[in-house]
């Protein structure tokens, strides 16, 4: 299949802070040579190691000894030989890339962790489309999901991956009639505009209860309701929703983000109900083998 390969002009995004490490945190993205995919590099370690975004450099431990024993919060990368994090919280940028079609990039990190900026992928997105893109003719072979594929986990949660004449996915978020955020969902089918206006923007979450005791923990000790999206019984907690599907709407930019690690743009219906990051790179997995 003869398809476009993008690359983007080169631009830094914001500095910030790490979600997770609390640490100042700067990155720019770069063009790279055509056919390598998407590689991220340390700007600030001596030998500025290279890491790419691939399965095999999936880091399994956690950016936190506070989440030892839970599944993971976001995704990480490891440094190849080390067995240690060399870049956490990478599936906003990863999305970003990937909703604007781009295939081929360098992320250059000069610290451990990728900015949070605002808890969405929509600054990334700005910074991107601030110096453009370049598209390159030249033979690009999506995975092709040619039969149903299914992931899931003893929670109920789940991925289903079925054949599409075009890419298309969805996710199906549900906390139980308990919860403060009601059963919702949202659906991408591919296109950059769609991924930049109505994607993008939605921010990361959490109940309010998860964000005392991380904050008991020591983590996110700087960070306000007004600076992350904490839900209240009532809702949000001094802020306001940019759609009325937020959550849905960000846990698919991560569902996004975290199918990058198949390698390739995929041809597919994608359907994730309940699905966290660990279930995602399960369903990476079966659809890097096809």
């Amino acid at each position: 299949m003869t398809g476009v390969r993008r690359i983007p002009n080169g631009n830094p995004i914001p500095r910030g802070v790490g979600l997770f490490t609390g640490k100042q945190t700067s990155v720019r993205i770069e063009r790279d040579v055509l056919g390598t995919g998407l590689n991220f590099r340390r700007t600030d370690l001596p030998d500025k190691p290279t890491i790419a975004a691939t399965l095999a450099n999936l880091c399994r431990r956690a950016v936190h000894p506070a989440f030892e024993r839970l599944p993971p919060r976001c995704t990480s990368l490891e440094l190849p030989g080390s067995n240690r994090i060399g870049i956490a919280t990478v599936e906003h940028i990863l999305s970003a890339l990937v909703g604007l079609g781009i295939t081929d990039a360098r992320v250059d990190v000069e610290g451990e962790e990728i900015p949070i900026g605002d808890g969405s992928a929509a600054f990334i997105v700005e910074a991107i489309l601030a110096s453009g893109t370049t598209d390159h003719l030249a033979p690009l072979e999506p995975i092709i999901v040619s039969r149903p594929l299914s992931v899931s986990d003893s929670s109920g949660a789940r991925i289903d991956a079925e054949p599409s004449d075009r890419p298309r996915y969805t996710y199906h978020l549900d906390y139980g009639p308990a919860s403060p955020i009601p059963p919702q969902s949202a659906t991408w089918g591919g296109d950059p505009d769609d991924y930049a206006a109505n994607i993008a923007p939605a921010r990361t979450f959490c109940l309010e209860e998860e964000a005392r005791a991380m904050q008991a923990l020591g983590l996110f000790k700087a960070l306000t309701p007004r600076d992350m999206l904490v839900f209240g019984p009532r809702g949000p907690i001094d802020n306001t929703l940019r759609f009325p599907n937020e959550p849905a709407r960000h846990k698919l930019l991560d569902l996004i983000g975290d199918l990058a690690f198949a390698g390739r743009p995929i041809q597919g219906r994608i359907t994730a109900t309940r699905s966290g990051h660990a279930l995602n790179h399960e369903m990476a997995r079966l659809l890097a083998g096809l």
